[in-house]
């Protein structure tokens, strides 16, 4: 999946990058490719959200999911360099609340 980028182990988290949208077209996809590389080695993970351009509520979704199985086994997720719209959303949603947003 080209919106989804594994960049591997840095700063003691698998850190992925993300591009482009991901929407209801391709979430069930970017959820699969992230447990993926989470479950080979299950870590804290980094979304780097520099290059992500649109969500939508779908999305939304599924972070919490991928947050929620993350933390059945004690690890955190961070989304970072996250444009100023897509992070409205985040915040519209009180989703700041329960995961790191910087």
């Amino acid at each position: 999946m080209e919106e989804v980028k594994i960049i591997g182990v840095k700063d003691g988290a698998l850190t992925i990058a993300l591009s482009g949208e991901i929407d209801l077209g391709n979430a069930e996809t970017f959820y699969q490719t992230v447990m993926e590389a989470y479950k080979t080695a299950p870590q804290n993970v980094v979304f780097d959200c520099e290059n992500l351009r649109f969500i939508d509520s779908t999305t939304l979704g599924t972070f919490v999911k991928i947050l929620k199985g993350l933390k059945t086994d004690g690890f955190t997720m961070k989304l970072v360099n996250l444009q100023a719209k897509i992070k409205k959303l985040f915040l519209i949603c009180s989703l700041d609340s329960i995961m790191e947003i910087a």
